[in-house]
């Protein structure tokens, strides 16, 4: 897969989800949820197949990632961790998910 060039966040959520990423994923305490369908998955239950990340415009430290991600069940969707004083998001469950190729998910 082409890696595309987004200008912002949105702008690659939305284009991800035109192109079949329509489930939102999030790393909960002890699973990955898919938000819509309400499955939970364990990291090996997933793959990451792509990830973009993006600079805040005011403040280059505000920094996020989407992760594109495929289920073995056949969901896709995207994964987004934002960087910043807190954060919802259980990045040790994160970083657990293998990667489809040479994908850096370290945050």
């Amino acid at each position: 897969m082409d890696k595309h060039s987004f200008s912002t966040l949105s702008e690659a959520v939305n284009t991800l989800t035109q192109e079949g990423y329509k489930e939102d994923f999030e790393a909960e305490a002890t699973c990955i949820k898919a938000l819509y369908s309400k499955k939970e998955y364990q990291p090996k239950e997933l793959k990451v197949i792509d990830s973009y990340r993006f600079e805040g415009m005011t403040n280059p430290s505000d920094e996020s990632v989407v992760f594109t991600i495929e289920a073995n069940d056949g969901t896709k969707g995207t994964l987004v961790m934002s960087y910043g004083a807190s954060t919802a998001q259980n990045e040790e469950l994160i970083q657990q998910i293998p990667c489809k190729k040479n994908c850096n998910i370290g945050m």
